[in-house]
């Protein structure tokens, strides 16, 4: 264990600590001799972690709340130890939902906690690092951005039979709106670590993929329409979504370990600077890389006609 001094523990507010990801690192943290203020929905629903809590504080924040009431959850954070060092936007879930099926309404349900909180989350907490011109930003992404012709999170164990593709494809095609969630959070991640950079603050995007975490898919299916032509799909997809949590082989600890040793710059992580991308877990590097060789191709295939297009003359 590596205890700090007090001149150097960071204070971090993570949001949706009642399970998965955020339930482990609040744990990780607080090992490290940091502070933390952990955010739940329902204060009932926190489980307190084993260990001294003297460095934890617990306070109820829906990211689907209002600006103004998470303004004042944030200033209220504030005042525990008067500064916030590091952010992680930790809370979200997976809408199971085909995108004929829930529509944009669907859509609007799936991006007003994982998109529209994440803004209103940060944007409460950027006026405190700039003010002290430091501070570290770090936004939960997924995989899955890069996997968006395949199922979130599904290990290779359970595809191993000749209808591999297209179990993969089944799983992939109601989680269709999570994966565009995450994909607009990694580009709102990267627009602000190039706004901030200027203030000294910090973004980093954890983008973890096929970790073994409870409750991030546990939600019904969303149906708006009913289109009777998916109704196999829909069957099949549902009853082996439930597998792919279970079977993940990712520890999702060992993540958390990962993800604080690269923000507090140590062990793991010690002489390396912090990423834009923090990339979590093998299926993640393969399926990037995968992604990357794919995009090259297609490319190199088109790039003879679909390259030079500019105007024939000078504007």
């Amino acid at each position: 264990m590596i205890m700090q001094t007090e001149d150097q523990r960071k204070v971090w507010l993570i949001t949706g600590t009642s399970s998965g990801f955020g339930k482990r690192l609040v744990a990780s943290v607080l090992a490290r001799g940091d502070y933390v203020i952990a955010t739940v929905r329902s204060l009932e629903k926190f489980s307190l972690p084993s260990g001294d809590r003297s460095r934890l504080r617990i306070i109820a924040l829906d990211v689907t709340d209002s600006f103004d009431t998470i303004q004042r959850a944030v200033h209220a954070a504030v005042e525990f130890w008067g500064r916030i060092d590091v952010l992680v936007n930790n809370a979200g879930y997976g809408l199971k939902s085909l995108l004929e099926e829930g529509g944009a309404t669907a859509a609007m349900t799936q991006f007003q906690t994982n998109v529209f909180g994440v803004i209103n989350v940060t944007n409460a907490v950027l006026p405190h690092m700039r003010a002290r011109r430091t501070g570290t930003v770090v936004m939960m992404g997924s995989r899955s951005v890069w996997k968006a012709d395949t199922p979130v999170s599904i290990p290779a164990a359970l595809a191993r039979d000749k209808g591999r593709d297209a179990e993969r494809r089944v799983h992939h095609q109601i989680a269709g709106y999570y994966v565009a969630s995450k994909a607009a959070i990694h580009a709102l991640g990267e627009t602000y670590a190039t706004e901030l950079a200027q203030h000294n603050v910090r973004v980093t995007i954890c983008a973890p993929g096929a970790f073994r975490t409870e409750n991030v898919h546990a939600v019904p299916y969303t149906q708006h329409t009913h289109i009777p032509e998916y109704d196999a799909l829909r069957t099949a997809a549902v009853e082996r979504f439930a597998d792919v949590g279970k079977h993940a082989r990712g520890d999702p600890a060992k993540a958390m370990e990962v993800l604080v040793d690269a923000v507090r710059g140590e062990r793991s992580a010690r002489g390396k600077q912090l990423p834009l991308y923090l990339m979590l877990g093998n299926v993640t590097y393969e399926h990037v890389r995968a992604h990357q060789a794919r995009v090259e191709r297609e490319m190199a295939e088109w790039e003879d006609v679909a390259r030079d297009l500019d105007f024939d003359v000078e504007c």
